[in-house]
């Protein structure tokens, strides 16, 4: 039987945790809410509802998948200015509204700047996403970087 979604899940992150350093006002009912972070790792849970539905029989728009996936990159990245530069990400098992999907974010490489990150996610022990995001870490918000003060 699936749990019972309410359309505002709790987000609070235990004070034993790391503290969140990035994407502070993502909306959680849409993108997920960290259950768990730490250095390098996140564990972001995604409550399904039926505003994610997709057709008559309750499928989840595969987008708030990759929002909340994508979210979990970016907090286990835990940079202000982290942004998502590419990623190669499988949909491998189909959401129903009502799931809970757990996803898992480990950071793989860092070098500089750069940041890769895999992100696994599961509907109990059903895999049913799978990414590898890479990241950058910029000096300045991406919104506040001058991007055209070196062309000519």
């Amino acid at each position: 039987m699936a749990k019972k979604v309410t359309q505002e899940p709790q987000h609070v992150i235990p004070h034993t945790q790391v503290s969140l350093n990035t994407h502070e006002k993502i909306n959680t009912v849409y993108s997920g809410y960290i259950e768990r972070l730490e250095g390098g790792y996140a564990r972001v849970a995604l409550e399904t509802i039926e505003t994610m539905q997709a057709d008559d029989v309750g499928l989840v728009h595969g987008g708030f998948i990759f929002s909340a996936a994508d979210f979990a990159a970016m907090a286990a990245v835990n940079e202000p200015n982290v942004v998502l530069a590419a990623c190669n990400c499988m949909f491998l098992a189909p959401v129903r509204v009502g799931d809970i999907v757990i996803f898992e974010a480990k950071e793989q490489q860092s070098d500089g700047r750069k940041r890769n990150v895999t992100v696994k996610g599961f509907v109990h022990e059903i895999k049913v996403f799978e990414g590898e995001f890479k990241t950058v870490v910029t000096e300045r918000h991406v919104l506040r970087l001058d991007l055209m003060k070196n062309i000519e």
